[in-house]
């Protein structure tokens, strides 16, 4: 395999982790968790990764998403953006992240409407 291309960039998905939290303003909200439905992209330079072979150059994508369940999972948020701002600044915590976007949906929030879904990004 061929050494030619240097600076390298991986785009990281993680999809629809679903969890159970507190999320609203209405009573029933406050009373009963829900299903939050996160989806987190982010981009780093992977060309440690790809030129070493070892799991100490890649960001560790498990730590992140371990975070995310820790802080979301089983907990109360009043608004569903400071949550998305929340597990954002979560991703944004590990220095090898360049940008990231993290999309949260609230399945079955308005009458007639699949779901509900605030996205935040942010870049270094």
């Amino acid at each position: 395999m061929s050494d030619v291309i240097g600076h390298q960039n991986a785009r990281v998905r993680i999809k629809d982790l679903l969890l159970r939290a507190y999320i609203g303003i209405k009573e029933e909200e406050i009373n009963n968790q829900q299903d939050v439905l996160i989806n987190v992209e982010l981009t780093y330079d992977a060309s440690g990764a790809i030129h070493r072979n070892e799991i100490e150059a890649a960001l560790n994508y498990r730590t992140i998403t371990k975070q995310i369940i820790q802080h979301v999972d089983g907990n109360r948020f009043a608004l569903l953006e400071r949550l998305t701002h929340e597990v954002l600044s979560i991703v944004m915590e590990h220095e090898a992240v360049q940008w990231a976007q993290v999309e949260i949906d609230k399945p079955h929030a308005l009458r007639y409407a699949e779901s509900v879904s605030v996205c935040l990004e942010a870049h270094r």
